[in-house]
């Protein structure tokens, strides 16, 4: 009698205690608790602010961010995918492509800023090749930092998701040379598997951002 072969169980499906208390409160994804202690430990999220959550869906760190700056708070949420999750009143949601122009000058989201968070959780369509996902995380999360010197504030801040590779130290030097401060974090909710890592940068300084006739298409 022939055996069924069985695969090995993707460790990033299994649920665990984050997964189950993120259930319990409400959110779509584990990923919340990632955010509340990077707001946490970082004092990002007050009320009033403006918020750019790219890369949103589910739709956890924007229903996080849109609870901590309340009214008149704005959060933009936009993803390729549908959002999951349930947004207050003072959350605009757009499914599309955040380097698209359209949305960056004439939607909602140039509509909003300037921002005093960006957020991006975004990561690439990974491969299963460790090489090619660390290479294309890097691509992703400096995107990322372009809208964020593009679109925040003076004093605005940054966080972004990037997988942790040789390239890590070109990220960080990029966020040092736009930002006053660094932080380098690793949320207790990042399961041990992964390689992923968040680098938060705060104040940006007032002269990365460029001047109208000096903007040009991050895509």
């Amino acid at each position: 009698m022939s055996r069924k072969r069985r695969g090995r169980e993707n460790p990033y499906r299994r649920p665990d205690h984050h997964t189950r208390a993120a259930k319990a409160a409400g959110f779509a994804a584990r990923s919340v608790f990632k955010l509340e202690e990077i707001d946490r430990r970082a004092r990002l999220l007050k009320p009033g602010q403006h918020v750019l959550d790219l890369g949103a869906a589910p739709g956890s760190w924007s229903a996080y961010a849109a609870s901590r700056i309340g009214r008149p708070g704005v959060l933009v949420a936009i993803d390729l995918k549908p959002m999951q999750q349930a947004l207050g009143g003072n959350a605009h949601i757009i499914e599309g492509d955040a380097y698209d122009e359209v949305h960056v000058e004439s939607g909602l989201i140039g509509e909003h800023a300037p921002y005093d968070v960006v957020l991006s959780d975004m990561a690439p369509n990974t491969t299963g090749h460790r090489a090619t996902d660390q290479i294309r995380s890097f691509d992703v999360f400096m995107r990322a930092l372009s809208l964020a010197k593009r679109l925040g504030k003076p004093g605005s801040s940054f966080v972004g998701k990037i997988f942790m590779s040789g390239h890590f130290p070109d990220a960080r030097e990029a966020v040092r040379l736009a930002y006053e401060d660094v932080k380098v974090l690793k949320p207790e909710a990042v399961r041990d598997v992964s390689y992923e890592i968040f680098l938060v940068g705060m104040g940006l300084r007032e002269h990365m951002q460029p001047k109208p006739d000096e903007e040009t298409s991050c895509g």
